[in-house]
């Protein structure tokens, strides 16, 4: 038997690149618990494996005594001085134990045993590798595509893309390299189970982390982000340090970083928008690539109403409220979006006092 676990101790270190005294604590422990099932003697008890000979004992603590009437508990002073490690008396010290058909007995028992615990610490050692990895980005490979979500290699371990965060417009193929943004990390019961995200916002963040050295340097500091995953995303950046432009940063050379980021997101549309501290500046820069006319800040309802030139206002709206949309969950402010003309027709309305039987306003109000 010894032989044998000696073997599986090097190929388990090998083929599961687990650390080999992870392999060997465990193969110890399941013996120790095979010998407290079997034997039921002593409850402090260990196993040690000696990998150079093959050999293990197992090791349990007597007490040093004068008349010896348990020898299941108790060793002789006597006895106990041809000890390694003597002791006194009273003391306890640790004696070899090990039944002569150990082996014999222990050897079925404890194969089950040992199996779950080399799979327990091969579950720990991934679970601490890729518990460190939540909220970062990672790259797999697609290798099945399953009811209950699409199913990427990460190299040691597999995660999983369910429904909820994958992007609809996206088609998801088996061998398609893809980058994910790590969610969350269980324990599992067999494995650690990753769950990855293709429309989470933080995509977004660390694609332009990884492009963008001027923000994985902390030289740009990305403020915000509002997405709406496979169709488009504003991200707001500033600059920390002087004399640095942080639009052109991700942007890059005609358009060359942003457009690495893009292509990962299936062509998804990126508006990069300049933050400002003063909140008319940063909701008006929000509304890009509209052009802005006046922003005018209720701060005690935290809403924003801009006035936009008529020619601008469907763009400032966007497809369906898309891009007043995104800036409003970008700033965090409410916005009321009103073209310039209609701006004119309220004002004249109201210092006349008579009703305009036209809608004086034209425009729109979003939440964020």
């Amino acid at each position: 038997m010894s032989n044998e676990l000696t073997a599986a101790v090097f190929a388990l270190t090998s083929e599961k690149d687990l650390p080999r005294e992870i392999v060997v604590g465990a193969v110890e422990e399941a013996l120790a618990a095979t010998y407290r099932k079997q034997y039921g003697t002593i409850p402090e008890v260990r196993v040690a494996m000696d990998l150079d000979t093959g050999q293990f004992h197992v090791m349990g603590k007597k007490k040093v005594v004068i008349d010896v009437r348990d020898d299941r508990t108790q060793i002789s002073l006597k006895d106990a001085q041809d000890l390694p490690d003597p002791g006194g008396l009273g003391d306890e010290v640790e004696v070899d134990i090990t039944p002569s058909d150990f082996s014999r007995i222990g050897a079925q028992s404890a194969k089950q045993a040992i199996l779950q615990r080399i799979h327990e610490a091969e579950r720990d050692l991934l679970y601490n590798e890729y518990a460190d990895k939540e909220g970062e980005l990672l790259t797999g490979v697609i290798r099945r595509v399953e009811a209950r979500g699409v199913i990427l290699d990460l190299g040691r371990a597999e995660g999983v893309l369910p429904p909820a965060e994958q992007v609809a417009r996206e088609r998801y193929r088996i061998g398609q390299r893809l980058k994910v943004y790590t969610v969350e990390v269980h324990r599992g019961v067999r494995m650690p189970q990753i769950i990855l995200s293709r429309s989470h916002k933080n995509l977004v963040k660390r694609l332009f982390e990884v492009e963008v050295p001027e923000i994985y340097s902390g030289v740009v500091e990305i403020k915000a982000i509002a997405r709406e995953a496979g169709s488009r995303s504003k991200i707001a950046v500033a600059a920390r340090q002087e004399g640095v432009d942080p639009v052109g940063a991700c942007v890059g050379l005609r358009g060359s970083r942003i457009q690495t980021v893009v292509n990962e997101l299936s062509n998804e549309k990126i508006d990069v928008i300049q933050y400002d501290e003063d909140p008319a500046r940063f909701v008006g820069n929000a509304l890009s690539p509209a052009e802005v006319t006046s922003v005018s800040i209720d701060g005690p309802n935290k809403r924003a109403e801009i006035v936009v030139p008529d020619g601008m206002l469907s763009l400032a709206i966007g497809k369906e409220g898309q891009n007043a949309r995104l800036a409003a969950k970008l700033t965090g402010w409410r916005v009321d979006i009103k073209g310039a003309g209609a701006v004119g027709r309220e004002d004249s309305a109201a210092v006349s006092g008579q009703e305009d039987p036209v809608p004086a306003t034209v425009g729109t109000e979003v939440t964020p």
